[in-house]
């Protein structure tokens, strides 16, 4: 126990959140089970240490943060691991990698039950189902997404400022406002575009390749998120990777599924398995019109985020990325289908979107549709800067 204590204070006196993640606001910290998944590399671990260190770094003993790479679980339960740190007054452990260990959603609810004063937050894969398919968590446990840095994020950590997120209807009603408002502190479009390339992750703020930090990150999601957590063969990891790499050619597209199969050798479902696989791992994002879902054909995939893009692809088209972009803008906090084109989104059923570069290119607007575009601010009702909708969260 000992050495769990000593490498929990080693790495909260250590950690560094230079921006505040939004999430950490969100989350009702005061429940007793809470798990907090997310994509590989997003920052779920610094969210777990940056917590300790606000919550208990005047009295570390009653917090413990807990890696399951470590190989003392291998032999060691963690219902009594949990009991040990219980009975020395402990009262909140931080669990990260929690898929690494083999009965870990019967042990939890056993600790939930056993340990009454005791609260666990763990950190899980995207791929992991915590409520869905989970009997023994999904009536006891609260579940949080964090996602990669949002354009807002980025830009407040870069340029120093602290712009707070807005509301889909604050932006839609008020962007010709918040926009003044914010461009009369920094120029939103001098940071964009790195953004784009290399925004969504924390790696940026590491002296690593970013590039080569992420490619492996990619492979990772593969090799453990998806073989790992999903059960599959090893010997099945090169089709999915040669699928990823040949989705990832054409997106934003739609599928030719038949000639996936080919391309790959192998069945139809199983190709669907696959892309749904490689959409819980964060990497590809499936759309449908309006009314459908998984398990029929998507009508469209989208890179997850536009930083995959410039690593998997070997010339990122803007149109594309735009597209990316504004999906994955609007997806962090809505349901949205794909309208009658791969340009145009319907959120929560009722809202039209489509990205233009510029709106004087258009022949004939749309009252009904608001247009994202490339401007630092824009004047029509129905025109937004496709940066402001980078700040929903």
């Amino acid at each position: 126990m000992e050495s769990f204590f000593k490498t929990h204070k080693y790495l909260v006196q250590r950690v560094k959140s230079p921006v505040r993640r939004l999430l950490t606001d969100e989350i009702n910290w005061t429940q007793r089970l809470i798990g907090i998944k997310g994509t590989r590399g997003v920052g779920k671990t610094t969210l777990l240490l940056q917590f300790a260190k606000d919550h208990y770094e005047s009295n570390y003993r009653r917090c413990l943060y807990v890696n399951f790479n470590n190989l003392y679980f291998t032999t060691h339960t963690l219902v009594d691991f949990a009991g040990e740190f219980y009975a020395q007054g402990g009262r909140t452990l931080l669990l990260d990698q929690i898929f690494k260990y083999e009965n870990w959603s019967k042990e939890l609810r056993t600790c939930y039950y056993k340990f009454p004063e005791l609260q666990i937050i763990f950190t899980g894969s995207s791929v992991m189902r915590l409520v869905e398919d989970n009997d023994d968590l999904k009536d006891i446990v609260a579940v949080y997404n964090l996602q990669g840095f949002s354009f807002r994020e980025y830009l407040n950590l870069m340029s120093n400022n602290s712009f707070r997120a807005y509301s889909l209807n604050e932006i839609l009603t008020n962007h010709k406002k918040i926009a003044k408002e914010i461009t009369s502190k920094v120029n939103p479009l001098d940071y964009f575009n790195d953004y784009l390339h290399h925004g969504y992750y924390p790696f940026f703020l590491e002296t690593r390749n970013y590039s080569e930090n992420l490619l492996k990150t990619i492979n990772m999601m593969m090799e453990v998120d998806i073989l790992l957590i999903k059960q599959i063969d090893l010997k099945y990891l090169s089709k999915i990777r040669k699928l990823l790499n040949l989705i990832m050619q054409c997106a934003p597209c739609t599928l030719n599924i038949s000639q996936l199969s080919d391309e790959i050798q192998t069945s139809r479902s199983t190709v669907m398995n696959y892309i749904k696989y490689l959409q819980d791992a964060r990497l590809l994002n499936m759309l449908y019109f309006t009314g459908e879902s998984y398990p029929k054909k998507p009508r469209a995939v989208f890179p997850q985020n536009t930083n995959t893009m410039h690593v998997l692809v070997n010339e990122v088209d803007t149109d594309c990325e735009r597209r990316t972009f504004l999906y994955n803008a609007l997806h962090s906090r809505h349901k949205v289908n794909l309208g009658k084109t791969l340009s145009q989104f319907i959120v929560n059923n009722t809202l039209s979107f489509t990205y233009q570069e510029n709106i004087e290119n258009i022949k004939k607007i749309n009252p009904n549709t608001f247009y994202a575009v490339n401007e630092v601010k824009c004047d029509l009702k129905n025109e937004i800067p496709i940066w402001l909708l980078g700040f929903l969260y």
